[in-house]
């Protein structure tokens, strides 16, 4: 399975495991795996943050798709912290999909800044990418 992608040791030990290998067996090929560093979380952490970030998905949402998996919260949060620009992405993003023209109007404005919620992007790079202070 390694051959193909990586995992986390928690999904490859839940992937086996539901194959119906032994729970204790597993969790020693996960820690085996990783000792020899074939298995490492932080790689795969690393990766799945900038490829997701590449699609044009926000930190909210990478944060919580990762500790869905398994993924411990520290980890995930220095990557995100050691990750892209989010400004950048989130203004990248809106950009793509509603051109290089900031909102005018209202409208125009809570449209987009639902659209980049969806894609997890917080209130801060919203405000950035749309131009808006919806406080106001």
């Amino acid at each position: 399975m390694l051959a193909r992608r990586d995992y986390l040791a928690a999904q490859l030990q839940h992937r086996l495991h539901s194959r119906g290998f032994d729970p204790a067996a597993t969790a020693a090929v996960a820690a085996e795996l990783a000792a020899e560093r074939l298995l490492d979380d932080a790689r795969f952490i690393e990766r799945f943050v900038a490829s997701r970030a590449e699609r044009g998905q926000g930190p909210l949402r990478i944060t919580s798709d990762l500790v869905s998996q398994g993924a411990s919260e520290a980890s995930v949060e220095a990557a995100i912290r050691a990750g892209p620009d989010w400004l950048a992405v989130a203004r990248d993003v809106r950009r793509r999909k509603f051109g290089p023209e900031r909102p005018r109007s209202w409208p125009a404005k809570v449209r987009q800044a639902r659209f980049l919620q969806s894609r997890g992007f917080s209130s801060d790079h919203i405000r950035a990418a749309t131009g808006a202070d919806f406080e106001d």
